[in-house]
């Protein structure tokens, strides 16, 4: 039985190909250099768009046993993540997840905060978020990769996780409000991320630019292609040390496989 993530299917790659076909608009590719500590414009050529299905299952099997995982790829850190904790600390987690994906808000609820007090704060474990956009369901649906990119907007003002957090929190809070009609309702729009923008005291108008030019749609992209040819086949997925995890599973999966990699 599989629960608390969600599986992209064959059919769904399917439906990816074709409306990457079907889309003629050129990608520009910026690659963003952070400083910090640890996403809006409009769905683009080749930008992933699947239709996605709830399953149960928290066991932290593949969702396709037959698909090769390359966790040694997706462990290597790259110019744009953005980190949370010490960046020397001996285990690192990696989360690929969408800001519509209410498991991955689930665990962002439930569990990463006793992962950042017990693990990250005391320098034993650094994290690491990376977008699987998989909740646009259709090229007319573009919610998850409008809050991906706002969110990669706020790396220019060292602002990544704090954003990142409030979103999370916005949309939980909307999941818990409207559980049969969350996604891509209408709520992850410019002006809810202007408003997050403003409570952490941002420049708006260089926030404002960035997510109104698409910026880092690119970007984007080419993280959801990458976890896609790395295996990863859910939301949320994590690598633990290059050990995958598949769903939200609860605090104690995680801090097992930890304490075994800290000893």
């Amino acid at each position: 039985m599989e629960k608390n993530k969600h599986k992209i299917t064959e059919e769904e790659v399917q439906i990816f190909k074709e409306v990457s076909v079907e889309s003629g608009n050129e990608i520009k590719k910026d690659y963003f250099l952070p400083v910090s500590i640890v996403v809006a414009g409009v769905l683009v050529a080749g930008a992933i768009v699947f239709a996605m299905t709830y399953k149960g299952g928290s066991n932290g099997a593949s969702n396709n046993p037959g698909a090769a995982v390359n966790s040694a790829e997706a462990m290597k850190l790259t110019s744009h993540d953005v980190i949370l904790g010490d960046a020397n600390a001996p285990v690192t987690i990696i989360e690929y997840g969408d800001y519509q994906c209410p498991y991955c808000n689930l665990f962002f609820t439930e569990t990463q905060p006793l992962i950042v007090k017990n693990y990250v704060d005391t320098g034993k474990v650094k994290m690491v978020f990376r977008n699987l956009i998989v909740n646009d369901r259709s090229a007319t649906q573009h919610e998850s990769h409008n809050a991906a990119l706002a969110t990669e907007c706020s790396k220019d003002q060292n602002k990544f996780w704090e954003f990142h957090d409030a979103l999370s929190q916005l949309e939980f809070k909307d999941e818990t409000t409207n559980q049969q009609a969350s996604e891509n309702n209408g709520n992850l729009n410019k002006e809810a991320f202007m408003n997050i923008a403003k409570t952490l005291n941002m420049d708006q108008n260089a926030f404002a630019s960035c997510f109104d030019s698409g910026k880092y749609s690119s970007n984007i992209q080419q993280e959801s292609d990458q976890a896609v040819k790395y295996g990863v086949n859910a939301t949320p997925s994590f690598f633990v040390n290059g050990q995958q995890i598949m769903g939200a599973e609860p605090y104690a999966t995680f801090k097992t496989l930890k304490d075994s990699l800290i000893k």
